[in-house]
């Protein structure tokens, strides 16, 4: 099989395939963690790290006033030619998750599957959420998912799923290569195989994650201000699971409230 060697952003169609496929789940979620933990109404919505546009356009479908930002300008166009070709305006710009401003605040965030853990130092961490604060109004919440490394050897280390659109058919394998807790580093691989009627091939990413204990997390937002924890969910998104934040919490779905500074 053909093996293309580059970053899994750069193919935003592919990524959308996987990604996109199934999101009822976390429609529902929202939209209840809107009404259960938010201290106001919600309305407008901003997705840092937005990529594709996937939740986006279905919070907008939904009636939500939606932006969002990438750095990656090949995720943002897919995500603004999609919202055209809904009838809709662009929603999404090039940015950088770290320095930021949006032109009035927001009534809720949303930030889902690891996108944060991009962010490698601890000052870029500290300055997301800063942002942050100064994006979403008080009494708002940021919606974030996050795979925590618990105190002990983590339970999942590989993943692969299936995803179909019509012809296209993606393979994914997400696999942990290295964990290192000293210098906060998990190494990770991620593999596309890709089937059209016409051709078949292979996309190989690898790239590195911040690693974040329960411990670690929690020491951020105190260091960044302005946020509170609400409830901790998993990635089942069940609304009624409310789960413990403690050293062996691993997947870790993050309802923070913001609060003044």
């Amino acid at each position: 099989m053909e093996t293309i060697r580059g970053s899994i952003y750069d193919y935003p169609k592919y990524y959308d395939v996987l990604f996109g496929a199934d999101c009822a789940a976390e429609m529902r979620f929202l939209q209840e963690a809107f009404r259960r933990y938010a201290r106001r109404r919600v309305r407008r919505v901003f997705e840092p790290a937005c990529g594709t546009g996937r939740m986006l356009i279905r919070l907008s479908n939904a009636g939500y006033a939606v932006s969002g930002l990438d750095l990656n300008p090949k995720a943002v166009d897919y995500c603004n030619r999609r919202f055209r070709q809904a009838g809709k305006k662009p929603v999404a710009v090039l940015g950088d998750m770290t320095d930021f401003s949006l032109p009035r605040p927001c009534d809720a965030a949303y930030n889902a599957i690891n996108s944060f853990r991009h962010v490698a130092e601890e000052g870029a961490a500290v300055r997301h959420f800063r942002c942050m604060a100064e994006a979403v109004a008080p009494g708002g919440i940021y919606v974030m998912g996050l795979h925590l490394t618990p105190n002990r050897p983590p339970q999942c280390t590989e993943e692969a799923w299936v995803a179909r659109r019509g012809m296209l058919q993606v393979n994914s394998l997400m696999q942990s290569l290295s964990l290192d807790r000293r210098a906060r580093r998990e190494r990770v691989r991620l593999q596309f195989d890709v089937y059209t009627p016409r051709r078949c091939f292979r996309i190989v990413d690898e790239f590195d994650f911040r690693t974040y204990t329960a411990e670690q997390f929690r020491g951020l937002l105190k260091k960044a201000g302005g946020w509170e924890i609400a409830a901790v969910h998993d990635f089942r998104y069940d609304i009624d699971d409310v789960i413990p934040l403690d050293d062996c919490t691993e997947d870790a779905v993050f309802v923070l409230r913001r609060i003044p500074c």
